[in-house]
């Protein structure tokens, strides 16, 4: 499991019997699948364009193995015909997980749009938001850091959030700890969760290399 979630998840729910409602989102092509396939641990050699997919995951693998979190995860397609049917799954959401390519800059200002709707949905009032900057394997990816800016994320006041670099494709960075953010921590937050994030912590993008 993503090292990262995983502290959120110990936080969120007081047993790890119970289950937890994650919400996969981002435009078309960001990489949602290959994400959530490498946190199932399955074969991502062939992807297809999403629909809508769901997923009910027991938490495996060496990292995971003593946790055992019944995670319920939604992976929705993200082309713009599917997109108002994402509102039929903000009901009872834990996690709010949002996928990037940061490799795609003419597409920022749209994904910036898009999640900046999802904010403001009531249903997903104060729901944790949790950004993964994917694609960070690609030459033309832009750094976490630059993601969070043009998202405007340290706006953010009425939810926890996160920024992670990463790359589904190879792995690096999804299986990282240490998180960023730079975000005000409201005391009623919903289900209690005051202490998810790292308050105050800089932005520590995965490491590259060839």
């Amino acid at each position: 499991m993503f090292l990262g979630l995983l502290s959120i998840l110990r936080r969120l729910k007081q047993s790890p019997e119970q289950e937890v409602r994650l919400l996969l989102l981002g435009l078309d092509n960001a990489g949602k699948t290959t994400l959530l396939k490498q946190l199932a641990a399955e074969d991502i050699s062939h992807i297809t364009p999403t629909q809508v997919h769901p997923y009910t995951l027991k938490q495996s693998g060496h990292s995971v193995q003593s946790s055992g979190f019944k995670l319920n995860v939604w992976d929705i397609g993200g082309q713009r015909k599917i997109r108002p049917y994402w509102r039929n799954y903000f009901e009872n959401t834990d996690v709010l997980i949002y996928v990037i390519d940061s490799s795609d800059r003419k597409r920022f200002e749209e994904t910036s749009l898009e999640l900046a709707e999802l904010l403001e949905e009531e249903k997903l009032a104060a729901v944790p938001l949790l950004v993964f900057a994917n694609k960070q394997d690609l030459m033309t990816a832009s750094p976490a850091s630059e993601l969070a800016e043009s998202l405007n994320l340290h706006t953010i006041r009425d939810r926890m959030w996160q920024v992670q670099a990463c790359s589904a494709l190879t792995a690096e960075g999804v299986q990282v700890n240490t998180v960023s953010v730079d975000a005000a921590y409201p005391s009623d937050s919903k289900n209690n969760v005051g202490n998810i994030f790292v308050k105050h912590s800089k932005i520590y993008p995965a490491s590259f290399t060839d």
